[in-house]
């Protein structure tokens, strides 16, 4: 052994426990591979023995080996099935909790789309409530000037545009006073609806797709 590895053992003795360590591992790992491929011809030769010493029939030691080794074979299958089924399974929770994550977030974003549109719109009603009051102060004798006849189309451009994006005014007068569209702000007499009808519009309430942007202020009759 030269002097630079004597002196190397020297400084580090971990190496040198580590290199023996990793042989005795290397040594038993071989032994188990060889016990591994060797059981089957011991168990063949035992066999054989068995067989000549009971007068079995000749042969019949190897349709054991090969009943032992279908046997090995089977539960390998087995085990692999097993693992592939486990696999799969998880692969199907995975996509099943994938596809909740999808659709939950499909209706977070249409709530957010929903909830702003909904802001937004609530800001141009006044708008068009003031182009109502509006025009319906122009005189008999200017409706049919082209200022009034500009500012109508301005308002019917602006209420086209509105049913585009499917909002739509509330019906009211003549309807039966429905809590979930109108808002009763008062009671009147009429001989021209019943009790419990819409007689008067107050303000006109509008629907955005299927939920209300704003109720109708209506008079009811008592």
């Amino acid at each position: 052994m030269s002097e630079e590895l004597k002196k190397d053992r020297q400084d580090n003795p971990d190496t040198e426990e580590v290199k023996q360590e990793t042989e005795a591992t290397s040594e038993e790992a071989e032994e188990t591979v060889q016990d591994t491929l060797e059981p089957d011809a011991e168990d063949s030769t035992e066999d054989k023995e068995e067989d000549e010493a009971s007068g079995a029939p000749e042969g019949s030691w190897a349709e054991r080996k090969a009943a032992k080794k279908k046997l090995k074979a089977e539960k390998k299958q087995d085990a692999y099935k097993e693992k592939i089924n486990e696999l799969e399974d998880r692969v199907k929770r995975q996509m099943a909790e994938f596809e909740n994550f999808r659709k939950r977030t499909d209706r977070e974003k249409t709530a957010m789309f929903e909830t702003g549109a909904k802001s937004v719109i609530e800001k141009i009603l006044p708008v068009v409530d003031n182009f109502e009051r509006g025009l319906g102060s122009i005189p008999e004798g200017e409706k049919g000037s082209a200022f009034a006849e500009g500012m109508e189309m301005i308002y019917k451009q602006l209420i086209t545009e509105l049913e585009k994006i499917e909002v739509k005014p509330i019906p009211a007068v003549g309807e039966e006073f429905n809590p979930d569209f109108h808002n009763a702000v008062m009671q009147v007499e009429s001989e021209e609806y019943e009790s419990g009808i819409i007689a008067q519009e107050l303000q006109k309430g509008y629907t955005y797709r299927d939920s209300v942007v704003r109720h109708s202020m209506v008079a009811v009759v008592s």
